[in-house]
C-alpha cells in the first residue's frame, strides 16, 4: 500500500515537473506574441506589463507594405520566400543524402568506414559562428574565380545548410536502419529485388519515422539560422527572414513591436511543418536514435 502511494506521488511530481518545464518554455513565445500586439507605451514599460491592456495590429503593418511611425515598409514577402525556398530545398537534399549515407553505414562494410563516420560527426561539432568567416572567404574566392556566384545568393545558403544538416541525418538514419532486421533485406533479395529495390521498398518505408524526425530538425535548423545567413547575404534578393529582422533596427532606436510581429509570423510555418509530421516525430526521436 505504501509502495503504491509513493509511486502515485512520484508520478504526480514528475507530471508537475513536466508541466513546469513546458510552461517555462512557452513563456518566451507568449511574450513574443503579446509584444507584437501591444501599444508602443506597453512595449518599453517598466515594470513590464505582462498582459496587454489594449490589442493592436499596428506592428504587423510593415510586413504588408505599410509604413508606420517607427519604421518603413519591410520586404517581408521576399524574406519569407527566400527562407522557404532555402529551407525546403536544403532539407530535401540533406535528408536524401543523409538517408542514403546512413543506409550505407548501417548495411555495408568498407575500408575506413569508422574513420569516415567519425569525421562526418565531428564536422557537425563546429559551431556556425566559427564557420561564418571561413565560408565567406571560400565563397568569395569561388565567385571571383568563375561564373558560380555563392555570395549573396540562395544557392550559397542551400549548400551551407545541406553540409550542416547532413551529419545529423546520417547519424539518425544509421541508427534507424540498424534497428531494421537484415533478414528482411535478405528475404527481399531472394525474391528477386535489387539493392535499390530493397532499399526503397523494404527499408525506407520502415525508417519513415526517422526520415520525418530528420526532416523536422533540418528544416528548423535552416529556417531559424541567423549567423551564417547574416554573413553570406547582403541584399533583399537573398536575405532570409531571421536576417530581415534587423530591418527594424535604426541608428538610435529599435522597433521591438515590429520585430516581435515578424518573429510571430515566422513561427507559423515552423509550427505547421512540425504538426504535419508530429505522429512520426515522437517515434522518430526514440526508435532509432539509440544504437
Amino acid at each position: 500500500m505504501r509502495y503504491s502511494s509513493r509511486r502515485r506521488l512520484l508520478s504526480a511530481l514528475l507530471d508537475l515537473l513536466v508541466w513546469l518545464i513546458l510552461i517555462a518554455m512557452l513563456v518566451p513565445a507568449l511574450w513574443l506574441v503579446f509584444t507584437s500586439v501591444r501599444n508602443p507605451v506597453e512595449v518599453n514599460a517598466k515594470p513590464p506589463v505582462w498582459i496587454p491592456r489594449e490589442l493592436t495590429l499596428e506592428g504587423f503593418k510593415p510586413l504588408f507594405g505599410q509604413s508606420t511611425e517607427a519604421t518603413g515598409a519591410i520586404p517581408f514577402d521576399r524574406y519569407f520566400f527566400n527562407s522557404t525556398l532555402v529551407a525546403l530545398i536544403s532539407t530535401a537534399i540533406a535528408v536524401a543524402l543523409g538517408t542514403m549515407a546512413g543506409y550505407a553505414f548501417a548495411r555495408y562494410r568498407f575500408q575506413g568506414k569508422n574513420a569516415l563516420f567519425l569525421g562526418i560527426m565531428l564536422s557537425r561539432a563546429v559551431p556556425g559562428i566559427a564557420l561564418s568567416l571561413p565560408l565567406f572567404l571560400l565563397f568569395a574566392r569561388i565567385s571571383q574565380a568563375g561564373p558560380l556566384k555563392l555570395i549573396d545568393t540562395q544557392l550559397g545558403l542551400i549548400i551551407v545548410y545541406v553540409a550542416v544538416n547532413v551529419p545529423f541525418t546520417v547519424w539518425l538514419m544509421d541508427g534507424f536502419f540498424r534497428e531494421i532486421p537484415t533478414e528482411l533485406s535478405e528475404a527481399a533479395q531472394l525474391d528477386g529485388c535489387t539493392e535499390w529495390q530493397t532499399f526503397t521498398l523494404i527499408n525506407l518505408p520502415l525508417a519513415l519515422p526517422g526520415l520525418a524526425a530528420s526532416a523536422i530538425f533540418a528544416f528548423l535548423a535552416a529556417w531559424n539560422e541567423f549567423q551564417i545567413a547574416g554573413v553570406l547575404t547582403r541584399t533583399v534578393n537573398s536575405k532570409t527572414a531571421p536576417v530581415g529582422l534587423f530591418d527594424f533596427t535604426g541608428q538610435f532606436t529599435i522597433d521591438w513591436r515590429g520585430m516581435a510581429a515578424m518573429a510571430t509570423v515566422m513561427m507559423i510555418p515552423a509550427i505547421a511543418f512540425v504538426l504535419v509530421v508530429q505522429r512520426n516525430l515522437v517515434r522518430g526521436l526514440t526508435f532509432g536514435a539509440v544504437k
